[in-house]
């Protein structure tokens, strides 16, 4: 029932996605394509002369059967006559043979450039939304990565973007093609005879009815089947992402029989879409072969009263061929348009996700320092009635304390205190909602994101690398001096792992670091912490997750390199805080004691209690 519900609500999203065309959107689209406008009106400046080309065959073709069968004396058909004349001393036949294959040969270029303008127009469209959008993400705040799926932003900007460029190559411009096809054929049709014209077009208004309740059910079909995709590509990034599980807990069977069963409703999706468009295109060819049958039958019996020619009736089911053609491709249209809406609602959905606040224009590296009066060797920090909540939970209540430039600070309490949740409003990963934190005497929200994190380094308990070396993973593509990253390597014991790999620092690293272990990545994080030179040190558990040996090095690192820098680290174990300046002891989101290590032990409250409580794991583990 749950999964019925759930599946409800995606149709009922994909409903209010299933326009297949919105002019809001369009118009939110033209800032990306008016740089290539020169490109749209090539496009459509080509569709008369496009149109006028596919029509010529069948006029030199009818001409050539009026001639074989009337001879050159056909005045009576004066729109044949131009293609019956001599011309270059050849004969009328192979004037008309000539001419068709010019015809076809300027066609295939004329189709060649249609498509490679409309394709390359959608391509370069698609690039600079990409680059938009990729910019936006990149931007986002993290309240907003908190609730959005990860699996989802990357559908916006790969597949989403795709169905966009789609757009272009078989959408608007093709579809306005199709139609200003159509007029003109039925303009030339009625030209040649109003009669036979009528006669042909006897079938188009059941057309027209089938097209309607296609339209309805093919759009159905293609809802679902999004939602049928979606669902199978979650499941299947769900189950590789936990494949580590999957194994240890033998969940391979129960696993394949849900994604066999994921499978099945997608394949079952896709064969009701199919139904439609194979009932559509019976349905357009049968109008098609019966067109012919009634132009024949009503044709004869007017080449008998000498009222028509056969060059007509070959002109008239040749074009009636050519009408119907574009009904033929409507689902195949159709299925584009209403994809390509639907994905740029969902682009523009992403796009119009509000950023926070920059802070004020940013000043050159240079004049950062200066602009915020920092010494060089570190900074002041200051929280001052800090209040924060994510949604209803508040997490941190009116917390107020100092850090003063060079001092080494740690924070310690229960897990959910709010510790972390400290250093990610320092460093503006989330806004502040009440109170103030400022740097050197500063608002935090009045320094520019980038100019503030430039004079800051955070190290966190989870450690991400980059594919690439291990130069790059520690300079991250910033202009790092040589003997600044050896420097941070050596106090960081990193030097040590180099050594011990065969390509050493252009040793790749796999994808998330998985062929480093926990202790090795940590040592890379500080290493390129260090190599930042920062005014400011935040450390997030920066030593849980490694083994007494690696800590050990750690600690003998930053014995060295936290000296003279502001430091404030978020401890786990208490035992490598004991030398820090001054300790906070955050309880159920407030400060409720500070003072240093042999302080707080002497007071024998929370810190106390923590102390003892680690201490007692720690003598049972041994």
């Amino acid at each position: 029932m749950t999964e019925e519900r759930s599946e409800a609500a995606e149709l009922g999203r994909e409903r209010d996605l299933g326009k297949v065309y919105d002019t809001e959107l369009i118009k939110r689209l033209w800032p990306f394509m008016r740089p290539y406008r020169g490109w749209i009106a090539f496009n459509f400046a080509m569709i008369p002369p496009r149109a006028a080309l596919e029509l010529m065959p069948a006029l030199v073709v009818g001409a050539a059967l009026n001639y074989l069968t009337e001879g050159v004396a056909t005045t009576e058909v004066g729109w044949m006559a131009p293609f019956v004349v001599p011309r270059l001393g050849l004969g009328p036949l192979a004037w008309m043979f000539g001419l068709v294959f010019v015809v076809s040969i300027v066609t295939l270029t004329v189709d060649w450039l249609r498509a490679f303008s409309m394709i390359s127009l959608g391509q370069r469209t698609v690039r600079d939304v990409r680059r938009t959008l990729f910019d936006h993400v990149q931007r986002l705040p993290m309240r907003f990565f908190d609730r959005y799926p990860v699996g989802r932003l990357v559908t916006r900007l790969t597949n989403d973007l795709e169905h966009l460029a789609e757009m272009f190559s078989a959408g608007v411009i093709a579809m306005v093609a199709d139609v200003f096809v159509m007029v003109v054929i039925l303009t030339m049709l009625f030209a040649i005879d109003p009669r036979l014209a009528l006669a042909a077009l006897a079938l188009v208004p059941v057309l027209g009815i089938a097209a309607v309740i296609f339209r309805y059910k093919v759009r159905q079909a293609y809802r679902e089947v999004r939602v049928k995709i979606a669902r199978l590509n979650a499941h299947l990034q769900e189950t590789i992402s936990g494949m580590k599980v999957v194994q240890l807990f033998a969940r391979e069977r129960r696993n394949f029989e849900d994604f066999r069963r994921e499978n099945a409703s997608h394949r079952d999706s896709w064969l009701r879409s199919i139904r439609y468009d194979a009932l559509l295109f019976s349905t357009v060819d049968l109008a098609t072969n019966l067109t012919r049958a009634l132009i024949f039958w009503y044709g004869a019996q007017m080449v008998g009263l000498g009222d028509v020619t056969l060059g007509t009736i070959y002109v008239f089911s040749d074009y009636m061929s050519r009408f119907f053609r574009p009904l033929m491709d409507l689902s195949a249209k159709y299925s584009v348009m209403q994809s390509s809406m639907a994905s740029a609602e969902r682009v523009f959905q992403l796009l119009d996700q509000p950023r926070e606040p920059e802070g004020k224009v940013e000043l050159p590296a240079r004049d950062a320092a200066a602009a915020t009066g920092a010494e060089p060797g570190g900074c002041e920090v200051e929280f001052e009635g800090v209040t924060f909540a994510y949604g209803a939970e508040t997490v941190l209540r009116d917390v107020s304390f100092r850090v003063g430039a060079g001092e080494r600070v740690a924070i310690v309490g229960h897990t959910g205190s709010g510790k972390t949740t400290t250093l990610k409003l320092l460093a503006r990963l989330y806004e502040l909602q009440e109170g103030s934190i400022r740097v050197d005497g500063r608002d935090i929200r009045d320094i520019p994101k980038p100019e503030l994190r430039r004079r800051m380094a955070f190290v966190l308990q989870d450690v991400f690398l980059f594919d690439g070396d291990l130069r790059y993973n520690i300079v991250l593509g910033r202009d790092v001096a040589d003997d600044v990253v050896d420097e941070a390597a050596r106090a960081t014991h990193v030097d040590d792992l180099i050594e011990r790999l065969p390509n050493g620092w252009a040793h790749k690293v796999s994808e998330r670091g998985v062929n480093f272990s926990t202790g090795q990545r940590q040592l890379l994080s500080f290493a390129r912490a260090l190599a930042r030179e920062p005014q400011l040190l935040l450390l997030d558990e920066a030593t849980s997750s490694v083994d007494t040996e690696t800590e050990a090095l750690i600690q003998d690192a930053l014995h060295h390199l936290m000296a003279g820098k502001t430091s404030i680290v978020v401890a786990h174990r208490l035992s490598t805080i004991k030398d820090v300046d001054r300790i906070y002891v955050f309880h159920h989101g407030a400060i409720c004691e500070h003072g240093t290590h042999d302080e707080l032990l002497d007071r024998r409250g929370v810190y106390w209690r923590l102390y003892q409580l680690q201490y007692a794991q720690q003598e049972t583990a041994a």
